[in-house]
């Protein structure tokens, strides 16, 4: 291996530190890396062409009051495949939180936990105010650039894919919304067009655009909804966008004293807004389900006069009941999606009758699914979804589940080591759904290294088909892209 340590960047974090989400599998990094010729057991197939990114939270500076994982800055990983060859890099994004702060040396904006009042910059971002855009989110490639997004809503900040140069922040011909955009913009690969929303406090509280392949927004309305929410992800099909008003949101009463309190209302239904892909606000249809919350959504397809929906549908989305956490962990039992109850499920939306049928898939805890882009918005039968960790918000096994028969397959690492949300990367010429392979990043706890990890999609579980060691053990951290090479 061929390794060129390319920047090393400032971190004050004690140095005995005990926190859940600063140690063991979410240790942090600093250093930015290239490498090449990496080590390889087994062997790289000369027809996997692309790159796989991943974005990850890392903690750099003790926090003003309290650190959840969500406020760490954000480090992209990157490995790109070419004709047998992988090489390697790593970038902090340097957004305009990560420079202050780099140049204080501290921390400067509240974390999501924390009263907006604690924040010491003169300015923030996101839906709930004065957070830091630290655009650690969420990643998708679109117009051969690499955007990371922010849970909360920012800026959308580009690099190069394969090399993670920075490129500044992507401006749609000076269009880009006041309001931000929300992580989960979704590719389109059949039109090339990027689908996103924001939402935020102020009325209408939802927006919902569309960006052409040449990077115009050709596509940007109203969605009102009745008051604040917290929308996380959205879906599409070939002629409609999906967008969603759950019953999981922002206290009204604590909102109007400035907390940001959740507040889960069993008496209200899930609400649903499909919107042609080029719609107005008048021509959004509403349907009506069973109350929950929802992280992710699978896919979503036309099916006759009906849009089917795949998602991951929370049983007890405050943890209700459940044995609070105490000390670092306290508040940390809702990113277990064990807590919380997560199981695939369907919504069927009947066009003609206005009717809403829905159904589970699936009585096994997973989250994080990923399916073949090239069925993005199109009837798909595989989703690869992760195993979530019990008491600690990681992934620690893969499920190949297949949604024609209900078959699982489960793919397990071994003990201490801790997978990424995991692509499908279509092979060269891939004439079926599951024709490529599955690629993840490894993180061996008892061997203190970490491995891109690829896997044949049709056989996940046979022994992996390339292992590839990186230069150092990375951190967890949340989504992932594939992009193949012809996109780059």
């Amino acid at each position: 291996m061929k390794v060129e340590l390319r920047n090393t960047v400032d971190s004050a974090l004690p140095p005995n530190d005990d926190h859940p989400y600063r140690t063991g599998v979410w240790r942090p990094q600093v250093n930015e890396y290239d490498a090449w010729d990496l080590d390889v057991i087994g062997e790289i197939p000369e027809d996997l062409n692309g790159v796989y990114i991943r974005n990850t939270e890392t903690a750099l500076f003790e926090p003003i009051k309290r650190y959840h994982p969500f406020d760490g800055d954000s480090l992209l990983h990157a490995i790109s495949f070419e004709a047998g060859e992988a090489r390697y890099s790593s970038r902090f994004v340097r957004t305009e939180g990560f420079l202050a702060e780099q140049e204080a040396k501290r921390a400067l904006w509240a974390g999501i936990t924390e009263h907006p009042s604690n924040t010491i910059a003169d300015h923030g971002a996101g839906a709930r105010s004065m957070m830091k855009d630290n655009a650690s989110t969420d990643v998708v490639v679109h117009r051969g650039q690499a955007l990371a997004s922010f849970y909360q809503c920012g800026n959308l900040y580009s690099m190069d894919p394969r090399t993670l140069e920075e490129q500044g922040c992507v401006t749609w011909q000076g269009d880009f919304p006041a309001e931000g955009v929300s992580a989960h913009p979704k590719l389109d690969e059949h039109t090339g067009e990027l689908l996103f929303f924001n939402y935020g406090v102020d009325e209408p509280y939802m927006h919902y655009g569309v960006v052409s392949p040449e990077g115009e927004m050709t596509t940007y309305v109203d969605i009102p909804l009745p008051g604040p929410r917290l929308p996380h992800d959205m879906a599409f099909t070939e002629n409609w966008s999906i967008l969603n008003d759950f019953p999981l949101f922002w206290d009204p009463q604590a909102l109007a004293d400035g907390f940001y309190s959740n507040t889960f209302r069993r008496d209200m239904p899930s609400r649903f807004a499909l919107i042609p892909r080029h719609g107005n606000t008048e021509d959004i249809r509403w349907f009506e389900a069973d109350p929950t919350f929802v992280l992710h959504w699978t896919n979503a397809y036309e099916d006759g006069d009906e849009v089917v929906l795949d998602g991951f549908f929370q049983h007890n989305p405050t943890a209700q009941g459940a044995e609070r956490f105490g000390g670092h962990h306290k508040g940390f039992e809702t990113l277990d999606m064990n807590v919380l109850q997560a199981r695939a499920h369907r919504w069927r939306f009947n066009l003609v009758t206005g009717a809403t049928t829905e159904e589970p898939l699936s009585d096994r805890c997973l989250e994080f699914p990923m399916i073949n882009g090239q069925y993005g918005g199109r009837r798909h039968r595989y989703s690869y979804e992760a195993r979530c960790t019990h008491g600690l918000f990681s992934f620690d096994g893969l499920v190949k589940r297949d949604v024609e028969t209900g078959t699982e397959e489960l793919v397990e690492f071994g003990d201490g080591v801790f997978v990424s949300e995991t692509v499908m990367a279509p092979r060269t010429g891939s004439t079926a759904e599951d024709d490529g392979y599955l690629i993840t990043f490894a993180s061996d706890m008892v061997n203190d290294w970490s491995e891109a990890v690829v896997l044949d999609a049709a056989s996940p579980s046979a022994e992996p088909v390339a292992r590839i060691r990186l230069p150092e053990r990375i951190s967890s951290g949340t989504h992932s892209t594939w992009a193949p090479l012809e996109t780059l």
